[in-house]
């Protein structure tokens, strides 16, 4: 018979054991411990937008300015063949490549330099640092998009660290607009860009500093002391290095070497390149080269293939304080001539002792500026020229000549490059000494024992297969090393290669890389 009352008490017990039972369970993990109330978190702006809108507008500016200009910044790597790596690299570049100090890369390998670049022409002509591709024989250009292509090497001048490479990428590409350089002033912000990742690697892609102009017409004489260390030019040569720098506080490292300075109209006024360092690396300032001496070597370089450089054909000194007092100078500004070429232009026009204080009517205070403000010239124009000549303004007017140092440049090594270094890997046969060392069961085929950097292979990670067999290239069975010799020999410039690998357990792993052309 069905009591209610019994039928309640039920309930209430079971209700009653099932609440005890969840608490135990809910104390064993923790719930019915003591806890706290969550932080509050102040999201109110402590200062209102009103009250630091220039900075505001100013931190909108970079933005925009960043949006614009990266897609066209670019990586470049050059690899260098051992016979001129060694040999064209001036030292203080050397910090540029991608060989540990101390350490030593394969004869074939040569070494990779890595910089960056901007492209200046929708058709894909690019600005750099000589220094960065000089001497190349591949050179390979990244975009932000990972894109790369490879690039033509149309010219390089040691004398002002320009070069000007090419790429065919078979579509219009995103360039920058040029500055005016010479308008450029003391104080003004602006971004140095650069794009200093390698390989693979996309950790240090497409840095942006802010700085601002700290000084002009640095004569760093950087280039003058390599040009003259270099044996293939030496001491006479080295006068004519144009060393007349934009200096910045902007952060400019060796990566960034190459890439473009903007104001902030979003316009290159200067290419980043040397950095005044004991170490190597950013220490307050950078500097670069002014755009307007890069645009007209770049102009030689397109049309000529090398600088038709100007020259007055004169030896010349900065005036000092004392020259100022000795030839009645109005200031301490000027060129001191101290000798005049009896077979130069300047033959007949100008005498030793005068002192330059102004070129077409712009006053000129060092000997940088000066050469700097004739290189944006061509052999055969007419410049005036304001000198002081017994304490008097004289104006005389030069018809500038081309500099005998001037001749094309060297073309592009060649050399016999076999078919596995076009990737950048080598390959042993796997002898019963290499099976015991790396621990394969038996011997019989090849085993990948090195790869390049900088190469294709290391850029598509081969590095990690380092110890495998590669038993099979395209649809070929590899068993000689001679094997895979012939198998690469068959892939052109631009096809995929299949490599198939196999570690010591028998695991396979397939890669896939694009030939070099």
């Amino acid at each position: 018979m069905y009591d209610p009352l019994r039928a309640k008490v039920k309930v209430v017990s079971y209700s009653a054991v099932a609440f005890l039972f969840g608490l135990g369970i809910a104390s064993g993990l923790g719930w019915t411990s003591k806890s706290h109330a969550m932080p509050l978190i102040e999201e109110t702006t402590q200062i209102s937008p009103e009250a630091v809108r220039p900075a505001l507008d100013l931190s909108q500016a970079f933005t925009n300015l960043a949006d614009a200009v990266t897609p066209a910044v670019v990586r470049i790597e050059a690899r260098r063949p051992v016979t001129t790596a060694n040999q064209q690299v001036p030292d203080a570049f050397r910090r540029f490549f991608d060989t540990p100090e101390g350490q030593n890369q394969p004869p074939s390998q040569g070494q990779v330099a890595g910089g960056s670049g901007f492209v200046v022409s929708t058709d894909g002509y690019i600005l750099t640092n000589n220094h960065v591709v000089e001497g190349a024989d591949q050179v390979r250009v990244y975009f932000p998009d990972r894109r790369y292509f490879d690039a033509e090497i149309i010219g390089t001048d040691p004398f002002t660290d320009v070069a000007l490479i090419k790429i065919n990428a078979g579509e219009s590409l995103p360039a920058l607009a040029f500055g005016d350089s010479d308008k450029v002033k003391v104080g003004e912000w602006v971004l140095a860009i650069g794009n200093p990742g390698f390989g693979n690697s996309a950790a240090l892609d497409f840095t942006v500093t802010a700085g601002i102009i700290s000084a002009r017409g640095r004569p760093l004489r950087l280039l003058q002391n390599e040009l003259r260390s270099d044996p293939r030019f030496g001491e006479q040569a080295s006068r004519w290095a144009i060393e007349d720098f934009l200096q910045t506080d902007a952060v400019i490292n060796p990566g960034n070497s190459g890439g473009p300075m903007v104001n902030l109209y979003g316009q290159a006024i200067g290419i980043n390149s040397a950095i005044a360092s004991t170490t190597g690396v950013y220490q307050g300032y950078g500097f670069a080269i002014p755009i307007n001496l890069a645009r007209r070597v770049m102009e030689d370089l397109v049309e000529y293939g090398y600088v038709k450089r100007p020259r007055i054909g004169v030896e010349i000194i900065t005036a000092t304080a004392e020259d100022a007092e000795v030839y009645g100078l109005p200031s301490v500004s000027g060129i001191l001539v101290q000798a005049v070429d009896p077979e130069g232009p300047a033959n007949g026009n100008l005498e030793p002792e005068d002192v330059i204080v102004a070129l077409d009517g712009r006053p000129v205070g060092y000997v940088a500026e000066l050469q700097a403000q004739i290189a944006q010239h061509r052999p055969g124009d007419r410049v005036s020229l304001t000198v002081y000549r017994d304490s008097r303004p004289v104006d005389v007017t030069i018809r500038l000549d081309e500099a005998p140092i001037n001749s094309s440049p060297s073309s592009v090594s060649e050399r016999t490059v076999h078919s596995e270094e076009r990737l950048g890997i080598n390959i042993e046969a796997l002898d019963q000494e290499l099976a015991t060392e790396l621990r394969f069961p038996e011997a019989g085929g090849v085993v990948l024992t090195q790869v390049a950097r900088g190469s294709p292979a290391q850029r598509r990670g081969l590095g990690q297969y380092i110890g495998n067999k590669l038993i099979q290239v395209n649809d070929a069975d590899i068993v000689t090393p001679e094997d895979v010799r012939d198998a690469l020999d068959a892939v052109e410039g631009g096809e995929i290669v299949s490599l198939r690998f196999e570690n010591r357990e028998g695991a396979g792993r397939v890669v896939n890389v694009r030939m070099p052309n």
